[in-house]
């Protein structure tokens, strides 16, 4: 009996050990490889990521150690203002109204409109009733004009 009973042992140690679909590599720890995925023929697309402009945002292209230009962006109202004397002077140039943007599309570009109460009797401000500003590569642009020169001001978030 015994002669019958080790090769039948065998045998089913042998069967069950060949149809597992144990992964040799895990045979160690007990594991069992899992099924592969294939993968899907359309591309999950990233989210959109709405560029959120609320803060305050400062110059980046200063020709002066001690002055530069500043906004700061509330819900739909961007207030620029020349900052001089090494901070210690502020000077209002822009309060205006926008339009955030609702997607992800870059250049965003928008015309920002005057708020002529808040601007009229501030020296250094701009009468343009519009102005236009340019959002990209987490940066906003604007043009400023001064005794007939026009410079680019260059602002990042801070």
């Amino acid at each position: 009996m015994k002669r019958l009973i080790a090769p039948v042992a065998l045998a089913a140690v042998l069967a069950l050990t060949g149809c597992s679909a144990t992964n040799t590599a895990d045979a160690s720890a007990g594991q069992t490889s899992a099924p592969t995925k294939t993968a899907s023929s359309t591309p999950t697309p990233d989210p959109v990521v709405i560029p959120d402009f609320t803060g305050n945002w400062k110059q980046n292209n200063s020709a002066s150690d001690d002055g530069w230009m500043t906004a700061t962006i509330d819900g739909n109202t961007i207030t620029a203002n020349f900052v001089t004397d090494n901070g210690d002077t502020t000077s209002l140039f822009w309060v205006g109204t926008f339009t955030p943007p609702t997607d992800d599309k870059s250049p965003y570009t928008w015309t920002s409109t005057r708020d002529t109460a808040a601007t009229d009797s501030a020296l250094l401000a701009s009468t343009d009733p519009t102005k236009d500003f340019i959002y990209e590569n987490e940066e906003i642009s604007f043009p400023v004009t001064i005794a007939g020169s026009t410079a680019t001001v260059r602002l990042s978030k801070q």
